[in-house]
């Protein structure tokens, strides 16, 4: 997976941390949970804070949806 796969990483993380509420997690603990993940293998420094925004909701998106 890349920083783009945003999709991809939000499935991931709603999978692996179904404990964390991701509407209030901060950015440096969601770069260190991205990079952590099985299959990642992008460069962990080349990510800014608009990719990690798109990660955040999605993810937000995706745990809403496995509520239902």
């Amino acid at each position: 997976m890349k920083w783009t796969d945003v999709q991809d990483i939000a499935v991931e993380l709603a999978e692996t941390k179904r404990d964390v509420d991701p509407q209030y997690i901060d950015y440096d603990d969601l770069r260190e949970w991205v990079i952590q993940l099985d299959g990642f293998d992008d460069d962990p420094t080349r990510v800014d804070e608009k990719e990690l925004e798109a990660i955040q909701l999605a993810w937000i998106d995706e745990a809403a949806q496995n509520e239902e």
